[in-house]
């Protein structure tokens, strides 16, 4: 496989040979594709655990009564107030 850098990408790995942690341009690719790897693995898992949470509020909803806004939206006000109570 051939791939073509930009002057940028080139300057950058040219710097992190010049620093001397890496000994070849080919060990700084091997070691951002495989923090690429790493990231993509990390998002995936939280995409997941997103999906299983807003699953989970929605089976819960399910078994909730419904209620309007204001009520909500105070419920949530009082929790703040007594949390921030509890901290002094």
């Amino acid at each position: 496989m051939s791939i073509s850098l930009t002057p940028n990408q080139e300057r950058f790995i040219q710097t992190k040979l010049q620093a001397g942690k890496y000994r070849s341009a080919e060990e700084v690719l091997e070691v951002a594709l495989r923090l690429l790897d790493e990231y993509d693995r990390a998002e995936t898992e939280w995409v997941e655990d997103v999906r299983e949470k807003i699953d989970a509020a929605i089976s819960a909803s399910d078994h909730t009564p419904p209620i309007d806004g204001e009520t909500f939206v105070t419920q949530i006000l009082e929790r703040f107030q007594q949390a921030r109570q509890a901290q002094e």
